[in-house]
């Protein structure tokens, strides 16, 4: 099984169009930007504020090769 991963800028839709693909290719849909934010316990924009897109970025890396790891297909 291989993994899809949807990457672009910042409001460019990826959310939207991921939940779309994931259903018309049959692919479990995960929102990392929802992941992040719960286990941080606040929001994206915060996360920027406080840590640093840096921070971020790292954060979302180390999130995407642990899903990558379980073998699930990521939109």
């Amino acid at each position: 099984m291989q993994n899809l991963i949807l990457i672009g800028y910042m409001g460019s839709g990826k959310t939207s169009v991921g939940k779309l693909l994931s259903k018309k290719i049959r692919y479990n849909f995960i929102d990392t930007d929802y992941l992040i934010e719960k286990n941080e316990e606040m929001t994206i924009p915060e996360i920027f504020k406080i840590f640093g897109e840096k921070y971020f970025r790292n954060r979302e890396n180390r999130l995407i090769f642990q899903l990558a790891k379980k073998k699930l297909k990521i939109a």
